[in-house]
């Protein structure tokens, strides 16, 4: 099914504007998030968690910061410090908690979509070869912020 340039311009923006709420059910801390920025086309990373979009948008969504970021949510969701494997592990499955809750809630704009597993990132990753990338910043307070990307193929 092909999309028009408005309809896909609706869609980008219903998937931005319920981000606030996704994040909000799934982490137990105030944020704000900042206003979308149009990202170059090159992203470099060091941390995080892609999960591919599929349907009527396709693209990933890309969960990035600090290691020190994801400890604090999961502290706060778990009342303990988790690190290492257990870090990396707990990133990658807020990320499809995350991602998972958006595809349900955008569905009530009749935008359908659907996500795959989540990839974890480590190490220094630069991203390139997709049209468009927007940020949205959450911060939670502290002085790490989550890096939040939609990457539009």
């Amino acid at each position: 099914m092909t999309i028009t340039t408005n309809e896909r311009n609706r869609y980008i923006t219903n998937l931005l504007n319920e981000m606030h709420h996704s994040l909000q059910s799934i982490i137990p801390l105030d944020h704000e998030l900042s206003k979308p920025s149009l990202q170059e086309h090159t992203l470099k990373l060091t941390f995080g968690v892609l999960i591919g979009i599929t349907g009527d948008i396709r693209g990933k969504l890309i969960f990035s910061g600090n290691q020190s970021v994801f400890g604090s949510i999961a502290e706060s969701m778990y009342g303990m410090a988790i690190e290492g494997e257990m870090l990396t592990s707990f990133s990658g499955e807020l990320g499809n908690m995350i991602a998972g809750n958006l595809a349900t809630n955008i569905v009530k704009y009749e935008l359908r979509t659907d996500i795959t597993a989540p990839t974890t990132i480590e190490g220094n990753t630069t991203l390139s070869g997709y049209d468009k990338a927007i940020l949205l910043t959450a911060s939670f307070g502290g002085a790490d912020n989550l890096e939040i990307y939609l990457i539009l193929d």
